[in-house]
């Protein structure tokens, strides 16, 4: 196999073997823990603009098939794994983690140390990083000072989503779904409770939005900094109190800010499929998956309406909030799993509960 460099924005080289695109990249190597999964993974869309490395030492074994992705185009910048299964076995297998990757031009390297790679990324945070072009020599001073002076897109959002409204057509409870870099496993759970959804992009105006006569609201998870969007801040401001909503991971954070509160970033992200998470309300501990970089600060919940419902048990970083007026809930995780458990899973079943309950008000008034 062709020979690969990943090397870090501090100069640290990590030499393997290429697979996938010949093609160099840059972004934000980050990791993630879930040891099955690196379909739905590498598919999610909150993983825009970065390389992901994978904890788990084999990936690929059971190659990649044609249900399992969270969107048709991978945003991810490029995969870093222990060792290629270079011969998947899976009755489900359409083709090869090697043969998909070139398909899409995304570069991967295998054969590095990616428990190294990962404590590195734990000590010193999420970094920037190049995968070289298979088969390449740099000079590694020169691609580590491009890095340091290189700016990242912050617009991955814009990326991501959908540009025009499509419906996803169902005999149940209208909900528009704003799609800030959607999971299509967001999408099916509102399916299968044959919600009628229309899936609109980032940046609709909240009169547009209205204007759909929603039962409920959707707000979708995506990748980058919340306060990037702008535009989705205000929309939510000018959408709560009118109908129900429920916010997930990135959705969570723009719905946070919109309510006065403030974001940070984590050192290294939670990104996996086994993160424990308390509510406090029943006292209940649930595994989620997880994968975002950012988080609400605690302190800036004094003097709003939000009132914490989910506690990370790793590191007590908020997980859930709800508004103590309106019919609004979010939470960080992702109780669609996809991949990763499904002990989550109620929390459409309460979203379609707080429509009925929001409906029947509305019918009483009248």
């Amino acid at each position: 196999m062709t020979n690969r460099k990943l090397i870090l924005e501090n100069g640290i080289v990590f030499e393997g073997q290429a697979f996938g695109s010949d093609l160099a990249s840059d972004g934000e190597v980050v990791f993630t823990t879930g040891m099955t999964g690196y379909q739905e993974t590498l598919s999610d869309p909150s993983f825009a603009g970065q390389i992901v490395t994978m904890t788990y030492p084999l990936i690929g074994n059971y190659g990649i098939n044609r249900d399992d992705f969270e969107t048709i185009d991978p945003a991810i910048k490029g995969f870093v794994v222990r060792e290629l299964a270079q011969t998947p076995s899976n009755f489900r297998c359409d083709t090869t983690l090697d043969e998909f990757f070139k398909m899409k031009k995304i570069p991967g390297i295998e054969g590095i140390d990616t428990r190294k790679l990962t404590r590195l990324i734990r000590e010193m945070g999420s970094i920037k990083a190049t995968l070289t072009a298979a088969g390449e020599e740099v000079v590694v001073e020169e691609v580590v000072a491009k890095l340091k002076s290189t700016t990242f897109p912050t617009n991955q959002v814009e990326q991501v989503s959908t540009k025009t409204p499509y419906p996803s057509p169902g005999r149940g409870k209208k909900v528009v779904l704003m799609d800030f870099g959607m999971k299509h496993g967001i999408l099916r759970e509102l399916n299968k409770r044959d919600c009628d959804v229309v899936v609109v992009p980032y940046n609709m105006p909240a009169e547009e939005i209205l204007a759909l006569y929603p039962d409920g609201i959707m707000l979708s998870n995506g990748p980058g900094d919340p306060k990037d969007v702008p535009v989705a801040i205000e929309t939510i401001k000018n959408l709560i109190g009118k109908v129900p909503m429920f916010g997930i991971c990135l959705g969570h954070q723009l719905f946070a800010l919109a309510c006065g509160a403030d974001s940070f970033k984590l050192k290294f992200g939670h990104r996996g499929a086994n993160h424990p998470v308390k509510e406090l309300k029943t006292g209940r501990t649930e595994l989620t998956s997880q994968n975002h970089g950012y988080a609400i600060d605690p302190a800036s919940l004094e003097g709003t309406s939000l009132e914490v419902t989910h506690l990370a048990l790793n590191d007590g970083t908020i997980e859930g909030l709800k508004h103590k007026k309106y019919p609004v809930f979010t939470v960080q995780y992702h109780p669609e799993a996809s991949p990763g458990p499904e002990d989550s899973n109620h929390l459409f079943d309460e979203f379609i509960e707080l429509m009925n309950v929001d409906t029947r008000k509305e019918q009483h008034h009248a």
